[in-house]
């Protein structure tokens, strides 16, 4: 094992974004939302679980007042491969009509929960919305959104720590990595 790795639960994970690195990244996204809601009190909506450990770091750097509300959507399960179908979970608690609204995002892979979650969110006529994300994952894509605030692009890979997960495990690493002998 080198530095770049570490073994959780007989696993070799392998660092593809240190907790530095988040970090700095986390800061610059929370610097350009500061300076383009500077007058405005966003919601920041927390697409749930993986983006759990990002919003609760993204909101320290925001320096403007936001409010927060949370929605979880399916469409993994515990497979690393997701299903096409997207169900809402949790739903938001707050009416966002006429709100500025950004939804706070872990990962966008094939586009499609980000798009149904987008298109959800605008019949209930948000003044604005945009998306921060922290993860980009470089794969074909059919649907194409619109991320105003993306952190990192990454290779198709299948990506673990930092909240996101495989099978509930691996969220609580400090940086984003990938299990190595797989993909």
């Amino acid at each position: 094992m080198d530095e770049n790795s570490i073994i959780a639960d007989g696993v070799k994970i392998k660092v593809l974004i240190t907790r530095d690195e988040l970090l700095g990244k986390v800061k610059e996204l929370g610097e350009r939302i500061t300076r383009d809601y500077k007058d405005r009190r966003p919601i920041l909506i927390a697409i749930l679980r993986g983006s759990f450990i990002f919003v609760a770091d993204i909101c320290r750097e925001i320096k403007v007042p936001v409010i927060f509300d949370f929605m979880a959507v399916s469409s993994y399960g515990n497979s690393r491969a997701t299903s096409g179908v997207v169900r809402i979970t949790k739903d938001l608690d707050l009416n966002i009509e006429g709100k500025d609204v950004i939804i706070i995002e872990d990962i966008v892979d094939s586009g499609r929960t980000l798009n149904y979650l987008i298109k959800n969110l605008e019949a209930r006529n948000p003044r604005s919305i945009e998306v921060c994300a922290l993860l980009d994952k470089d794969v074909p894509r059919k649907i194409k959104n619109k991320i105003k605030y993306m952190g990192f692009k990454i290779p198709n890979k299948f990506v673990v720590g930092y909240g996101l997960d495989l099978a509930e495990k691996y969220r609580n690493l400090p940086f984003i990595g990938y299990i190595e002998n797989g993909s």
